[in-house]
């Protein structure tokens, strides 16, 4: 408004600025809020009713127009303005229900279990963006330490209410079940009964075992990383892929129970694919395979911290997807 006046001034009446004044509002009413917006509407009206009567356009035609130019220019920003905060408030509150609600069912993992050190990281998406349906748990059961890191599709309150259920039937079913593959059928059984239409969900059961090896059934997700105390680390990837939880239908291939031996100074990474999906500003994904030294730390939850950090760099800002990653390390 300060450029259209000194311009207005400078060059006269000839060239029609006046109504230039209406970007003011029209501009607050898409950035600010409505105080702000209704300020600078009375500044911009103000401005033309001045430079009107030192071009000497009032009263005529086009004094007049202009200055109702501005004046509905600036009613439509304020009410722009309104509608936005409005909308606002109610993200944030649909949002503080969900951080809520995914915080009561991501309880804290036990930081010692059986022979192993657990250590967990959640990032939640942009501010912007909605809860995902990131989850994880650890279980002590007789028969061994029962994981689950899963993903649930889609975003919102439908994301964390299907992560609920998926929480409540691995954790009932990692107590009662007498193995893996008990473990897994209760759970396909309740996602087929409880999911509808193409909402799924992508999932990792574990089963760390008492004669030092652990078990893997994959449900459509990211391949684990298994990082022995010495040798080369690799993807722990099974060889005929399973379609993740909910996709399911009579005759399907049920996922193969994939073996590896699992030593004092083992570690085994399970992660979401806002890790091994995560972009840097070039569309590059996050280079997970070479960055395996940082999980070299002292302590599983000084490892994770330094693999997270590496990823925010890599993205250079706030993650787009939820990321969670759950490390296991055997204690020598």
């Amino acid at each position: 408004m300060a450029v259209v006046t000194v311009a207005d001034v400078a060059v006269g009446p000839t060239v029609g600025l006046l109504p230039l004044m209406a970007t003011g509002p029209a501009f607050a009413g898409l950035a600010g809020g409505p105080r702000r917006t209704a300020v600078i509407g009375v500044l911009a009206l103000s401005l033309c009713l001045a430079l009107g009567w030192y071009d000497r356009l009032f009263p005529g035609r086009r004094g007049t127009t202009a200055l109702v130019s501005v004046a509905a220019v600036t009613a439509a920003g304020l009410l722009a303005a309104t509608m936005r905060r409005r909308r606002e408030a109610e993200l944030a509150s649909v949002r503080s229900i969900a951080e809520v609600a995914q915080r009561v069912l991501l309880r804290p993992v036990p930081r010692t279990a059986g022979e192993l050190s657990v250590a967990v990281s959640y990032t939640a998406a942009v501010a912007e963006a909605h809860i995902g349906g990131d989850l994880y748990e650890v279980v002590t059961s007789p028969g061994g330490i029962r994981v689950i890191v899963g993903d649930v599709q889609g975003k919102g309150l439908d994301a964390v209410e299907t992560a609920a259920d998926v929480l409540g039937a691995f954790r009932e079913a990692a107590h009662d079940e007498l193995d893996l593959a008990g473990v897994s059928s209760r759970l396909e059984r309740t996602m087929n009964r409880t999911l509808s239409g193409e909402r799924f969900v992508t999932a990792v059961i574990a089963e760390i075992r008492k004669d030092r090896t652990v078990a893997l059934l994959n449900y459509g997700h990211p391949s684990p990383l298994f990082l022995a105390a010495a040798g080369t680390p690799r993807f722990l990837t099974p060889r005929q892929p399973a379609p993740p939880l909910g996709l399911g239908f009579p005759g399907t291939e049920r996922p193969e129970t994939l073996l590896a031996a699992f030593h004092p100074g083992d570690q085994l990474l399970l992660y979401t694919d806002g890790v091994s999906e995560a972009r840097d500003g070039r569309g590059e994904f996050y280079p997970l395979a070479s960055r395996l030294h940082l999980l070299r730390a002292d302590s599983p939850e000084r490892a994770l911290e330094a693999l997270h950090s590496d990823i925010a760099a890599h993205v250079g800002g706030p993650l787009g997807d939820d990321a969670a990653m759950l490390l296991l390390r055997y204690r020598p």
